[in-house]
């Protein structure tokens, strides 16, 4: 398969519209329709099930969906890191806007300082992402590294570095009954009259249902908190970004958190290698996994 027919293939069955995959791609609709019939007859099964309704995907065509989108991405994330390859030596991490400001202030600070005898540190970019997005990026090669957050973010086919673990507190809006509380457990934060729970970006940017705000970024969510429209259950150390008209109460059984360094498993780059290893110093001795390849 050709990576034009999965780009036509992954459009459609999104859309699941010939039509609007058509104007989503800026082409005709019969060369798309011919272009997945051939599609279908090169590969032996049917992808999609067309009729007067629309069309729907086949058990095949769901296959073939999840794992066409690996595969663009794959070559996506190829294509970026090949570009980045040829830029001028330099690190990009991203991080998540507003969160663990700390832990990454001491990690660029460590890795500036050098560690080990082959310790030669180049330029580090920081990009300050949305929720969810900073995994999006490494994913996509856009970024060298990135700072995660389990059991939050994703680590499937990331390489990883533990950096800190914490427990969590519940944001409430000043007043509210819960905050002359010392302590609060999961179960008193549920279904809280007026405070719907928030709703975070899933990996892919889309938002699951629900009454709770769709939250894009702490300054946000502190905001919404203030206001009363929300609560939010987040990591201790969140308190520093906190807004007034925003109350904390610690969490006891909530799980702990824990921020990782994250980067592709296939990385070969010397700096990355030397930014892992400044991580692994700094934050407690671990086995680096960055291969020393140019």
């Amino acid at each position: 398969m050709e990576t034009r027919e999965l780009r036509y293939f992954v459009a459609v069955a999104e859309e699941l519209s010939f039509g609007r995959a058509a104007r989503r791609l800026g082409m005709a609709q019969p060369p798309l329709s011919r272009a997945i019939a051939q599609l279908e007859r090169r590969l032996g099964t049917v992808l999609l099930e067309r009729d007067s309704r629309g069309v729907a995907l086949t058990a095949a065509g769901r296959v073939l969906l999840r794992e066409g989108r690996t595969a663009l991405a794959a070559v996506a994330a190829a294509e970026a890191r090949t570009r980045r390859a040829g830029q001028p030596p330099g690190l990009v991490v991203a991080a998540k806007a507003g969160a663990s400001t700390e832990l990454l202030a001491a990690l660029l600070d460590a890795y500036a300082a050098g560690t080990g005898p082959e310790a030669s540190p180049v330029p580090v970019d920081v990009r300050l992402c949305q929720f969810g997005e900073q995994g999006r990026l490494l994913r996509e090669g856009e970024v060298d590294a990135a700072l995660l957050h389990l059991p939050f973010d994703s680590t499937a086919g990331l390489d990883t570095e533990e950096l800190h673990t914490e427990g969590q507190i519940a944001l409430l809006p000043a007043g509210h009954h819960l905050t002359g509380r010392t302590s609060l457990r999961m179960a008193d934060l549920a279904d809280l009259p007026g405070l719907p729970a928030p709703r975070y970006p899933r990996h892919d940017g889309s938002y699951p249902d629900g009454p709770g705000p769709a939250i894009r970024d702490h300054t946000q969510l502190s905001q919404l908190v203030a206001l009363g429209r929300t609560r939010a259950v987040l990591p201790e150390s969140s308190r520093s970004l906190l807004r007034p008209g925003v109350a904390v109460v610690p969490v006891l059984d909530a799980p702990t958190v824990t921020t990782v360094l994250a980067w592709a498993q296939a990385s070969r780059s010397r700096p990355l290698a030397g930014l892992v290893r400044a991580a692994s110093v700094a934050f407690g001795d671990a086995n680096v996994g960055v291969g020393e390849g140019s």
